[in-house]
């Protein structure tokens, strides 16, 4: 049977890959880095630092479906970890899911509040879509009505760039 991974080591671990994985994403290989540490996500498929730098290679190669279910997968393994908080928040904002990130970006907060990164993902985020009182026409808020919105043009987003991370230089951002 034909390899579907040529060069890939079956002999290697699951540190092997992660320390593999954690090089191709120094390097910004992130597509390569996520193959990588999906299989060492296979081998050691509770180890929140195996699952979080695969989060965050998913989440930089823009598979953001891929990474919101790693790192909802953290957060089950790891339910009180700022940083998986803060990584699913932002995958639901690039999904356009903002009301769900809000909800994972001020947990993050909560749970470490002296952190800027995870302030400044919030703030960019932006307030609350307020809703209009029950019974008139505008009982849902606006961005359900509307459905995702394209962040507005101008200044870049501060989080469109890398950020450290608890595992190393990369980290989901967005």
């Amino acid at each position: 049977m034909d390899d579907p991974n040529p060069g890939l080591d079956d002999r290697e671990g699951a540190y092997e890959l992660l320390v593999r994985g954690q090089a191709l994403m120094r390097d910004r290989h992130f597509a390569q880095a996520a193959v990588v540490l999906a299989r060492a996500a296979h081998a050691e498929p509770d180890k929140g630092s195996i699952l979080e730098a695969l989060g965050r290679a998913y989440f930089n190669s823009g598979q953001h479906e891929r990474s919101r279910e790693t790192f909802g997968r953290l957060l089950e393994v790891d339910p009180s970890s700022p940083y998986g908080h803060f990584a699913l928040g932002q995958s639901l904002k690039r999904l356009g899911r903002r009301a769900e990130a809000r909800t994972h970006l001020k947990i993050a907060v909560a749970l470490d509040p002296h952190s800027p990164l995870y302030q400044g993902a919030l703030a960019r985020l932006g307030p609350a879509p307020r809703a209009a009182a029950p019974g008139t026409r505008g009982d849902r808020p606006r961005s359900v009505e509307r459905g995702p919105q394209p962040e507005p043009e101008g200044e870049p987003d501060e989080d469109t760039d890398p950020a450290p991370g608890p595992a190393g230089p990369e980290a989901p951002v967005g």
